[in-house]
């Protein structure tokens, strides 16, 4: 049974133990689906000041939602659309301090400020965007993309 956890450490060391938790939610599950389903739902556990935690998985050529936690969002978001597209077209993170300013933007969610969204590779290949959306301007620095770049990286194998 998961217990929801206190983070009294430094900003990098709640990082390496929510990664810790993650570790020991999926590594004994096999199933992708429930693996990003837990994934989402810890990440926005963790998170403050964040309004939308989810997964966009790539098939047939465009970003398909899966599994988040938030309000309903975008199903299909195209290769190369708004920040989630960007990140695929691209195959790096994106990092944005103010969507409004973004070119192309798609807002799903008008609350939506910033956005950190980190692309996900299986066998080389794109398999799918982890994206977190805020209603603060700025709200994801350095440290946050760094850090939830190494908790996709603990995902990765699992799916």
């Amino acid at each position: 049974m998961f217990q929801s956890s206190s983070y009294t450490g430094t900003k990098e060391q709640n990082y390496d133990l929510l990664n810790k938790q993650l570790k020991a939610l999926i590594e004994d599950e096999p199933d992708v689906i429930a693996n990003l389903s837990n994934a989402s739902s810890l990440l926005n556990q963790f998170l403050e000041d964040v309004n939308w935690v989810g997964f966009y998985l790539w098939k047939n050529d465009q970003l398909i939602l899966g599994p988040f936690q938030g309000l309903p969002a975008c199903v299909r978001i195209s290769y190369g659309k708004g920040v989630c597209g960007t990140a695929v077209k691209e195959g790096k993170t994106q990092r944005v301090e103010d969507v409004h300013a973004f070119p192309g933007h798609i807002a799903c969610d008008a609350a939506s400020q910033s956005e950190l969204v980190i692309p996900i590779f299986k066998n080389g290949e794109i398999y799918g965007v982890l994206d977190i959306d805020s209603p603060s301007k700025g709200r994801f620095d350095e440290v946050d993309q760094i850090k939830i770049e190494e908790f996709v990286k603990t995902l990765q194998p699992f799916l």
